[in-house]
């Protein structure tokens, strides 16, 4: 009887104490401190929650059912190989038609956490979209011309159409014949996608995309650090490699995180930051308009490195694989096709206009971080900056990839693949924080034997980009919805993914030769 009593009181303090963390991070997502992600951030804000969550042993939802009758029968499994790192995913899916599935509005219930607004939904997009790797969309007009301008402009108009699609994947109509909300995430689209045969397939494909872009980001996140520093301060005996190391050992620290909330304060000033860094380097650009090179840009293109081009620029507009559980926070899901259409028009001009005026500027002499171009007065505190976002972002995309790696490998169960790293007082084991440090090391290891911010970009973005944004949203929305399509929106569907197949491969073919090519360069010197 005491033990009981003991576990009652236990449950209640751990309860109160959820509840108490859930309104402090709430306050902060009303605040706008979910949004304060970058790029591939794919909306890491209730990661901390999440974590916590994951960590307990959702106490709360165990506290709350002792209280209530059991009615597990009919329910439905969690999604194999879904990752909870994603907004709103941290609990399992309930059933369709159920009294937790609020109308055709599809929201699930049963949550605490708070809803956002069309505009704060549209800040998220705003930053997954115009972050840091705009930078390199001067180098992609400098082998494009025009067409690179068209890429930009043709990249915003599908990622924008497949973004919608991708949400119509998560509804259904049930049998009175509304419209309900029946998955919560991308995982879970790939999933139903490739049942009944093959019920896990497409989960684990889209989990390994997605690793391998998170990583990506971390290691293109140590490139852009020992790059900006190497040119800001050349005048020191340190070379890129050294800088690189020297940004990784800042960041060893990451291995033992166990939730973000401090870095996510960070974060939102680190976004505005960026954006006004993005205007002064326009100033700049506009101060030198009288001595713009209109000449040079021209309707050609760089038949071996503009697929590159590609490559990077629809990297700069990967956000998809983070929509369906914005879409299922959002107080109006009505709104959110209004909101990607704005959100995508903005990103369009201003990534237009900006990698434009910037390769005006320095025409032929455009560099793969447009910043490097600066004159040395005020290049190296515009990279300083930059260098401080970039160390301040590299958590975000590696805790993810982390807790991708935990939950399809390491998490307890019949169906993990190695024990958990996690003991059962909630430590990390010392293997599992080993592990942690041997990702960090390989960030720095690809970074110094591939230091080439456009070429590992544009790779990233025709292997993963293309397939998260292109090609998977066209290949599910035809699979799934494909009787209810009219023949434009089929012609539409087809047509996106022969073209994003033919650039991705292309792109990718082209991009590894460059760095095979780069990397005997190296070995040579």
């Amino acid at each position: 009887m005491a033990t009981l009593l003991r576990s009652k009181l236990s449950n209640v303090a751990t309860s109160v104490s959820n509840k108490s963390q859930a309104k402090v991070s709430g306050m902060f997502a009303r605040m706008g401190f979910q949004a304060a992600t970058d790029e591939e951030a794919v909306g890491f804000a209730h990661c901390d929650d999440l974590d916590f969550e994951h960590r307990q042993g959702l106490q709360m939802d165990i506290l709350k059912a002792e209280g209530e009758p059991c009615g597990d029968e009919g329910t439905e499994p969690p999604v194999e190989g879904d990752i909870h790192y994603q907004r709103g995913s941290g609990a399992p899916l309930p059933p369709s038609g159920s009294k937790d599935q609020v109308g055709a509005g599809g929201e699930f219930g049963g949550h605490d956490k708070p809803k956002i607004t069309a505009w704060e939904a549209g800040w998220n997009v705003t930053n997954a979209i115009q972050g840091m790797f705009v930078l390199g969309l001067p180098y992609a007009i400098l082998h494009g011309g025009y067409l690179g301008l068209f890429l930009i402009i043709f990249a915003a108009v599908v990622c924008c159409y497949t973004g919608k699609i991708l949400i119509a994947c998560l509804y259904e109509e049930n049998e009175d014949g509304e419209v309900v909300r029946v998955r919560d995430s991308y995982v879970a689209i790939a999933n139903a996608c490739c049942a009944p045969r093959f019920p896990t397939l497409g989960g684990r494909v889209v989990n390994v995309a997605q690793i391998i872009e998170l990583v990506m980001t971390c290691i293109l996140y140590v490139v852009v650090s020992g790059n900006l520093m190497y040119n800001s301060f050349p005048g020191l005996p340190v070379s890129q490699k050294s800088w690189s190391i020297i940004a990784t050992a800042v960041l060893l620290p990451c291995a033992f995180l166990k939730n973000l909330k401090a870095v996510s304060k960070f974060s939102l000033l680190c976004t505005l930051a960026h954006f006004v860094i993005n205007i002064l380097v326009i100033a700049y650009c506009l101060s030198r308009a009288r001595d713009w090179a209109w000449e040079k840009v021209k309707f050609y293109i760089d038949v071996k490195k503009f697929p590159i081009s590609i490559g990077i620029i629809v990297f700069s507009y990967t956000s998809q694989i983070f929509l369906p559980s914005l879409e299922g926070n959002m107080q109006q899901p009505s709104e959110f096709h209004c909101m990607m259409n704005w959100t995508h028009i903005a990103a369009c001009v201003l990534k237009g206009l900006f990698a434009l005026v910037a390769y005006l500027t320095w025409a032929d002499e455009t560099k793969e971080v447009i910043t490097d171009n600066l004159p040395g007065s005020i290049r190296a505190v515009v990279n300083i900056f930059l260098v401080a976002k970039a160390l301040l972002s590299y958590p975000l995309p590696f805790f993810a990839a982390v807790e991708v790696l935990e939950k399809s490998l390491f998490q307890e169960g019949s169906r993990a693949f190695f024990p958990a790293c996690y003991g059962g007082d909630g430590r990390l084991k010392s293997w599992g924080l080993t592990l942690r440090c041997a990702l960090v090391v390989f960030t720095l290891l690809m970074a110094i034997y591939v230091p080439h911010f456009a070429l590992l970009m544009g790779l990233t973005g025709s292997l993963t980009g293309a397939g998260l944004c292109f090609l998977l949203p066209s290949l599910f929305h035809l699979r799934l919805l494909w009787r209810k399509l009219l023949w434009h929106q089929v012609f539409f569907d087809v047509a996106i993914f022969v073209i994003g197949g033919i650039c991705s491969v292309s792109g990718f073919v082209h991009s590894l030769e460059g760095l095979i090519e780069a990397y005997r360069t190296n070995a040579e010197d």
